[in-house]
């Protein structure tokens, strides 16, 4: 005799495998939802993403900033802890690295001994008097003054709101694209430009829609934002780690 499962068994078991067997739609109305338990910037259009990361940035009050920029003067490596009122951390370029430090309006700088000799005698070689110089400065800080021609620039490796606007602007058509993960934390990326030429940025899926990666367009280079709103202490050196330079600092 045959085997006859009881009618209502039945159709607890037929009722799911109708709902969702047969169209493409039916699947993937029962597939898992991506943005469950997210904080639901996933389903907002590439535009809304943008803006939620730009607020989440512009309201924050520290970040890490690592990554390498490149422009028409160079390569810069950067890993900057930023904060709204100052920063402190490191840039790298082709010739040299050195540390700033700012606290309010006064910029601070320190880098080795090589750094600083960089005039000349008719050889090439540093003058003994600079080579004197530089090795007193080495791996002391210096203020940089407010007049000096380096003091714009690089305070700007310093200004939080500035450098996050100008490192994570998208160019072009806002696209959405895929999902990825970053240290952990799921991401959804929105490109400038279908294929990404305007710059993809990756947007935080969990907790506050954070910025937390951008791969500026061209290949100038990739940052990563991490440590938001995890503040850090900022003072000015002591006066004996603090030296006078006493003339126009070297280009940087």
């Amino acid at each position: 005799m045959p085997f006859r499962a009881p009618s209502s068994r039945l159709r607890r078991a037929v009722v799911p495998l109708t709902l969702c067997a047969g169209l493409t739609v039916g699947m993937t109305a029962c597939a898992a939802d991506p943005d469950e338990g997210t904080n639901g910037v996933g389903r907002l259009s590439a535009t809304e993403i943008e803006d939620k990361a730009r607020d989440a940035a512009d309201t924050a009050k520290a970040v890490r900033l690592s990554g390498t920029l490149v422009s028409k003067g160079g390569t810069f490596k950067l890993n900057m802890r930023l904060r709204q009122d100052g920063a402190a951390g490191s840039v790298t370029t082709k010739n040299s690295t050195f540390e700033l430090l700012r606290v309010g309006d006064a910029l601070f700088l320190k880098a080795a001994a090589d750094f600083w000799s960089h005039d000349a005698s008719a050889d090439g070689s540093p003058s003994d008097s600079d080579s004197e110089a530089a090795d007193k400065l080495d791996d002391k800080f210096v203020k940089v003054p407010q007049g000096d021609p380096s003091y714009k620039q690089l305070r700007g490796f310093t200004d939080m709101g500035p450098l996050l606007a100008g490192l994570t602007g998208l160019h072009g058509e806002k696209v959405k694209g895929d999902r990825d993960q970053i240290g952990g934390i799921r991401t959804i990326k929105v490109k400038g430009g279908g294929d990404g030429e305007g710059g993809i940025l990756d947007v935080a899926l969990d907790g506050v829609p954070y910025p937390l990666r951008f791969a500026r367009g061209g290949g100038a280079g990739v940052v990563v934002l991490s440590e938001w709103d995890k503040s850090f202490p900022l003072a000015e050196p002591s006066k004996e780690e603090t030296l006078d330079y006493g003339k126009q600092l070297p280009r940087t």
